[in-house]
């Protein structure tokens, strides 16, 4: 792998045979600082703390395969994902560190690929218990399955109700072909200064696990936090923390950013296609909504909402060329885009533009997308299409 000081290589599957110079847009994954968020965590974690990387959704964006291998080698001991195909896209990719599927299974084929890949579902009920159980019986599979049993503690999402969490332990613990992996729930705001709700999240959880030690069962294994909660109390940490979006740089809510140093690892870059002078009074794109006011220099660059560019963001967002800021104007249309450069001297065709990430002194983050879109920067990093090449440097 390379540096950005040198020529990177196109490195993920998704980006075929074509060299990353030929692109006209591409996403720009940085291991190095990956594998440095991944170190931060598991040193700010206690020693008997271990790391659940979460790389649903192709890694939030970043590339399942590549962003797995890195993070298990930087200290992540667990993988979770949100579906079977997911998990298998890993197993084929050669990941054989254990993965947990955090979405609801509870098809024939899915449990069958399970089984088969080795992998660890979710169990959000006792039906779907019954369910594995009996399918697995069919297989006359021969070793247990191990599961993940979710209660919902108040997230109102998937889960047994944290109240009925002894009996649907009990349950599991008699199907002989299923092995209690860990014992867990998901917080709803962990993200917010009002830790009213996550405390009594927290509360209920430790009811629940109370009442299934005082019929006997010890959980082999107990996990609550994802990023957001990880930030903000060592209490919620227990044996495993489930990292997303702080893995990948990004801080779940401005009040989290000093309690650990993260290094954000996308940038997305395009080429400037066409340089043209327009006149004033020209209508940019469609509709016009972008009328030349005097004079300008504008450039095209090709990259649109197709790409995953929200077209909402038209005439207000900047991007970095020369690590300078420099508007877009105009309706940002399915492939290309439009730019006043008219304060940079001699821009020319084929030179980088930098939509998201670092120019010299100047970034923009997903954070700044999301913040004028009145969204998350979850929804921002998920939102760049798989025509765009995911390029791996150091």
């Amino acid at each position: 792998m390379l540096s950005r000081k040198q020529t990177p290589s196109v490195s993920n599957q998704q980006c075929d045979t074509y060299a990353w110079f030929s692109q006209r847009a591409w996403v720009e994954i940085d291991l190095g600082a990956l594998s440095y968020n991944v170190q931060q965590l598991v040193q700010f974690l206690s020693p008997r703390t271990q790391l659940m990387a979460v790389v649903k959704a192709d890694a939030y964006g970043h590339g399942a395969v590549t962003v797995a291998q890195t993070v298990l080698q930087s200290g992540a001991s667990w993988l979770g994902v949100a579906t079977v195909p997911e998990a298998i896209q890993l197993r084929e990719g050669g990941i054989k560190a254990p993965i947990v599927i955090l979405g609801a299974t509870h098809t024939p084929e899915q449990i069958h690929a399970i089984a088969h890949w080795k992998l660890q579902p979710t169990l959000c009920s006792p039906k779907q218990a019954l369910v594995f159980s009996n399918i697995l019986e069919e297989m006359n599979y021969d070793s247990p399955v191990p599961v993940h049993i979710k209660l919902d503690t108040g997230m109102s999402r998937l889960g047994t109700n944290w109240q009925q969490a002894s009996e649907f332990v009990q349950l599991v613990q008699r199907l002989p072909h299923l092995s209690i992996a860990s014992i867990y729930s998901h917080l709803a705001t962990a993200d917010s200064l009002d830790t009213t709700v996550m405390k009594e999240q927290h509360r209920r959880f430790e009811e629940a696990i109370a009442h299934i030690k005082a019929i006997g069962i010890q959980p082999p294994c107990l996990h609550l936090a994802n990023s957001a909660a990880a930030l903000t109390d060592p209490a919620l940490h227990y044996d495993i923390i489930r990292a997303g979006l702080a893995i990948y740089g990004l801080y779940p809510a401005p009040h989290l950013q000093n309690v650990i140093n993260l290094k954000p690892v996308l940038q997305l870059n395009a080429r400037i296609t066409q340089v043209k002078t327009i006149s004033p009074g020209t209508g940019v794109s469609y509709n016009h909504q972008f009328i030349a006011p005097h004079e300008l220099r504008l450039a095209v660059v090709g990259i649109g909402y197709a790409d995953g560019v929200p077209r909402s963001l038209s005439n207000k967002m900047q991007v970095l060329i020369r690590g300078q800021r420099v508007s877009q104007i105009g309706t940002i249309t399915m492939d290309q885009l439009m730019l006043d450069v008219s304060a940079i001297p001699n821009v020319q065709e084929g030179e980088v533009v930098t939509l998201l990430g670092e120019q010299g002194n100047e970034r923009i983050s997903a954070d700044d997308w999301a913040e004028q879109l009145n969204t998350i920067s979850w929804e921002i990093l998920c939102g760049f299409k798989h025509r765009l090449p995911r390029v791996a440097v150091m």
